[in-house]
């Protein structure tokens, strides 16, 4: 009897060093697996490069470039995402050349400003056709930034998201938090997205300048000053208008001749009278 209870410990504890050991490799098999889950996700995910690029330069024709770049950007399927064109005066002369007509010289350059987007694997092309339009080339430079591990991480992320989204209906008194959580997705997955759309199509900054241009016009002379009369054509105009003030006079003396006749004649009387006066008393 006591041999059975012997052996029958001895198969129960057989037995249970048996379903110990398929437990723990139960758990390594697990691991191993989950293990190669994550190991696939990163061998998995392509790189991605985001790639940004600059250049400063000088050319000819900056309107000329303008239209050049715009053409070449449409041809390899990129898009112009910025454009401006500015030109500004440096120096500029005025010259009178008569009295209603002046002289404008003016230097002004021009400077442009351009923003494109290419796709990546045609980024290099693209700025070797866009180097031959300069005339030569101030500076040229070229990022790339790794964003792979972010790639991935937003992927891993959206991935324990979505299973805790599944699962909502059993965490039912915690709506709030799974409003969060799916707020949280759609940021992830519009990042993705992003990092996606930089990796296909490459930022490319275009500034570029030329010459300084001379122009010459002819305008009107908008100075009140330069119409002022010379001085020989105003001292004529007023010995001209003396003239015409003392004809006024000789008239207007002419005009009161009876005045003057009768003034005579009570002067005559007067000093006729003073003279008889002066005789009595002699």
């Amino acid at each position: 009897m006591k041999t059975k209870i012997i052996c029958l410990g001895i198969c129960f504890a057989l037995f249970l060093a048996a379903c110990s050991g398929n437990k723990e490799g139960y758990n390594v098999t697990n691991t191993a697996d989950s293990t190669a889950i994550y190991a696939r996700s990163d061998t998995s995910t392509s790189p991605k490069l985001i790639r940004t690029a600059n250049m400063h330069f000088k050319v000819k024709n900056v309107q000329r470039v303008c239209e050049d770049v715009t053409s070449l950007t449409t041809g390899y399927g990129g898009l112009v995402m910025h454009h401006t064109m500015q030109s500004s005066v440096t120096k500029n002369y005025e010259n009178p050349i008569s009295r209603d007509s002046v002289l404008h010289v003016s230097a002004y350059n021009t400077v442009a400003d351009m923003t494109v987007r290419i796709p990546s694997n045609k980024m290099e092309e693209f700025m070797n056709m866009v180097g031959r339009m300069a005339m030569y080339i101030d500076t040229r430079n070229m990022d790339i930034e790794d964003k792979t591990l972010d790639y991935l991480s937003a992927n891993l992320k959206m991935k324990n998201q979505t299973d805790i989204v599944k699962h909502q209906n059993a965490a039912a008194n915690q709506g709030q938090n799974i409003q969060g959580i799916k707020n949280d997705l759609v940021d992830e997955k519009v990042n993705t997205r992003r990092i996606d759309l930089e990796t296909k199509y490459s930022t490319i900054a275009l500034t570029f300048y030329q010459t300084n241009t001379i122009v010459k016009e002819v305008t009107v002379n908008d100075d009140p000053a330069s119409f002022k009369v010379p001085f020989f054509t105003q001292l004529g105009n007023a010995m001209s208008t003396g003239w015409s003030g003392l004809n006024d006079v000789v008239v207007f003396l002419a005009n009161g001749w009876v005045l003057f006749v009768l003034a005579a004649i009570v002067w005559y009387g007067y000093f006729m009278y003073k003279r008889k006066q002066a005789a009595k008393i002699a």
